[in-house]
């Protein structure tokens, strides 16, 4: 929200009250309190009649500074709350006569004692930001409605991200961004997931302590600030320190949660019914057993909104005229080894025969005067439930545990945005605070119940909207995109913004949900989606299988899913990193690279895990450009070695893209291709990439539960490569890339290849080898 006309004037009708003059500060052992008066104070009678703004400073654990800004603490605060998670944490106060300062860890803010309001935050000895003069503002305004806002320094070539899933530009400078969840498709500056976290490429994140509206300009009113504001008296917000952006975000989802770590048989191809065609059983046989008949791995089946019937969502009950058989339906699709996945959404339509049963017991939300409160949105005379009842929630789920006995493995958790703010909730939740909150207890409690259900890393989501913790319930996805290369774009810049919100897992639907794309739009966006955390075939009015496309289209699919398949053994240790520090599966080269300038701002490309780059392509043409980081890296699908620190021009088919593997690398590469869950460790081929003189690569395989069971380490030291494999050894391959010597190797055997050199050892249980170069 703006409150300035320009750089020197307030808006008409607002006041501001900044902190001008330190009057006092107050510590204990875990907290410092700075108390400012609002204009200077000449003498006794200046103290009277004015107000006393106060800021305290704590940490809730190393390298994370909360701040508190505030007015009057006397009002009564309507939950709900970020849940906010803590760890042990030394704090270190020191306060003399020039400046106050509290540590914790390498990161410090520190108060000078002057004449002026000057706050800075440092990680060791380096400022990475601050609040200084007419920062901090409390502010009215025409209506005598309160607010509180903060400015922190922007940095000369300073670059903000995150703020959620936000498909505007990915460099969020210049923007003015509202945190507050809407259905507004994927071509808007609406977002279905709105996170108020920024992360910056200076080396810090600040996260607002506010699941209400909180608004943002950045680098706009002030174009070296980054200035947000919540309405209210007080304002929270933590600063985050790291060594670099992946430890920032380490530290972020230490403090809101981790994400869960997903089944490894979600990162296999869903397909789905689409949302408004004609289905039936006949329907889903006729789509799966195509996809087996043309040899296309297919994972996980997902009934859209119709498996219920029309007007009665949600009821949870098969459509009997579609599906009279739905438990064997179910059980005859699980033979053929797929997981069921089904949609859900909170609402209950007034036709639903849950309705009532509702209204009753008190399950739905209500209007001041106690009526349910209803509209005709989405569903004739809906309903809301009301998640802050715990017998609502229990209700719901119990309905939910029935599908999941039925074979139901996963829900597709939509909606969640279109919630009321002038409503009364069971617990008396604030309403404008609930609107982004609700997806939360939305979320969590259908995770729970799979949790409960199928076993802790069994459960899995497809959601579409989200607040700050969200990421503890994957997988999400990009909501309603069109079926263009635009859309396409802008899907792929909504998740790399919300992969740098903490966000591990994310998805899209394939070839755009609006419309039906084009043969070249979907045959690119196939390419796209496989190489993505997760990987769906989704659409609105038609189906998504690729056969009504074109032949070729059969193709793409193929390859690129097996292909998917393939890279496991690589792809699920990168999640269960995801899942531990809080990083994304699909990665801002930002974030691999933030010393590389000219990643700060790249947004067509991305890195999937810490050693593939993907660039996919956005024409019909096939042509690409697309920057390369310095090393020597080399074109997965094509073995073509591409020299780096530059920008790249190329052309590709359909059945190849740009996927390149970074310098240095062992990347492990499955024997399996054609489902995404198997053990990873049995007949793993590493392949070896440009492993430099003196260099070390290292790969750790987990199994499907994610437990370690193989860590591989090749080293080179002149001529000879030493490869040492450690853990349950089974049946493993080495292979050389890039490399054009002559190979020597006395404990196996080795044979040239269209990929490289392929090494198999003597023993399928040989954990060292040995390998002479020249």
């Amino acid at each position: 929200m703006k409150f300035t006309d320009g750089y020197w004037m307030v808006r008409k009708g607002y006041e501001i009250q900044n902190p001008a003059e330190i009057r006092d500060i107050v510590t204990d052992d875990a907290s410092m309190t700075v108390y400012a008066a609002t204009h200077r104070i000449e003498h006794k009678g200046d103290t009277l009649n004015g107000a006393l703004l106060k800021a305290t400073y704590s940490s809730p654990m190393p390298n994370v500074i909360q701040v508190r800004l505030n007015h009057h603490k006397g009002r009564v605060h309507q939950g709900p709350n970020f849940e906010i998670h803590t760890l042990p944490t030394e704090v270190d106060i020191t306060v003399d006569e020039d400046v106050a300062v509290l540590k914790s860890g390498d990161l410090s803010v520190r108060v000078g004692r002057g004449k002026s309001w000057d706050v800075g935050f440092y990680v060791e000895d380096r400022k990475v930001t601050g609040s200084g003069h007419r920062g901090p503002g409390y502010i009215t305004d025409p209506q005598d409605q309160p607010f509180f806002r903060e400015q922190l320094e922007l940095g000369i070539g300073e670059y903000v991200y995150g703020l959620g899933e936000r498909f505007t530009p990915f460099v969020k400078n210049g923007q003015v961004v509202d945190i507050w969840n809407e259905d507004g498709g994927t071509s808007s500056e609406q977002a279905y997931k709105n996170i108020p976290f920024y992360l910056s490429n200076k080396g810090y994140g600040v996260f607002v302590n506010h699941p209400e509206k909180v608004s943002y300009e950045i680098a706009s009113e002030n174009v070296s600030k980054v200035q947000f504001s919540v309405s209210g008296e007080s304002l929270e917000y933590f600063i985050i320190g790291g060594a670099n952006p992946k430890e920032v975000l380490d530290n972020y989802t230490k403090l809101t949660g981790k994400p869960a770590l997903p089944p490894a048989w979600t990162f296999g191809l869903w397909l789905t019914t689409s949302f408004t065609t004609d289905y039936d059983e006949a329907t889903v046989n006729h789509f799966v057993d195509g996809m087996a008949e043309r040899d296309l791995p297919l994972s996980v089946f997902h009934f859209d909104c119709f498996w219920m019937k029309e007007y009665q969502w949600c009821d949870f009950q098969w459509d009997q005229d579609m599906f009279p058989d739905p438990e064997g339906m179910l059980q005859r699709l699980k033979a053929k080894g797929l997981k069921i996945c089904a949609w859900i959404n909170p609402y209950i339509a007034e036709k639903s025969i849950l309705f009532d049963e509702g209204m009753e017991n008190g399950y739905l939300v209500k209007t001041a005067d106690g009526s349910v409160w209803q509209w005709d949105m989405w569903q004739a005379g809906m309903g809301l439930v009301d998640f802050t009842n715990p017998a609502a929630v229990a209700w719901y789920q119990d309905k939910l545990k029935v599908l999941v006995d039925q074979g139901v493995d996963c829900f597709k958790t939509d909606f969640g945005e279109r919630i009321p703010t002038h409503v009364v909730y069971h617990d008396g939740s604030d309403p404008m605070k609930m609107h982004n909150y609700y997806t939360h207890l939305y979320n969590k409690a259908v995770f729970d119940v799979l949790e409960e259900k199928l076993g802790k890393n069994e459960a899995a989501l497809f959601a579409r909207s989200a607040t700050a913790g969200g990421q503890q319930f994957p997988v999400h996805w990009g909501g309603d995109c069109s079926s263009t290369y635009e859309s396409m774009a802008e899907s792929l810049r909504g998740g790399l913004s919300l992969g740098l919100s903490g966000f591990g897992f994310w998805s899209h639907d394939i070839s755009g949900f609006e419309l039906t794309a084009a043969p070249d739009v979907y045959k690119r966006w196939v390419q796209f989606g496989l190489l993505s955390s997760h990987s769906r075939l989704h659409g609105n009015e038609s189906y998504r299988v690729p056969w009504l496309f074109d032949e070729e289209s059969v193709d793409v699919v193929r390859s690129f899913t097996k292909l998917k398949c393939s890279l496991m053994p690589y792809l699920y240790p990168s999640a269960v990193e995801s899942s531990v520090k809080g990083l994304p599966m699909m990665r801002a080269m930002v974030l691999e690279f933030p010393q590389d300038p000219t990643c700060a701002t790249l947004d067509l490309q991305y890195m999937l895990g810490d050693s593939i780059l993907v660039a996919p392509i956005f024409n019909k043409e096939g042509n690409v450009q697309y920057y390369v980081p310095e090393g020597k890296w080399t074109n997965l699908l094509t073995n073509e070695s591409v020299s780096g620190g530059c920008w790249v021009n190329e052309h590709h088919d359909f059945t190849t893209l740009p996927v390149l593997v970074k310098p240095n690398t062992l990347l492990a590469i499955g024997h399996e291709n054609s489902r995404p869950d198997y053990d990873y460790a049995d007949q793993v081929a590493l392949h070896l990439f440009e492993l430099g003189e003196g260099q070390q690569a290292r790969t750790i395989i987990v199994n499907t539960s994610g437990e370690e069971e193989l860590t591989v380490t090749a080293s080179r030291k002149n001529s000879v490569i030493t490869v040492k494999a450690e853990g349950a050894v089974k049946p493993w391959s080495i292979v050389l890339r890039g490399i054009h010597e002559a190979v020597q190797v006395e404990e196996g055997s080795s044979q040239s290849g269209e990929q490289g050199v392929t090494i198999t050892p003597a023993s399928s249980g040989q954990q060292e080898l040995t390998i002479h170069l020249g």
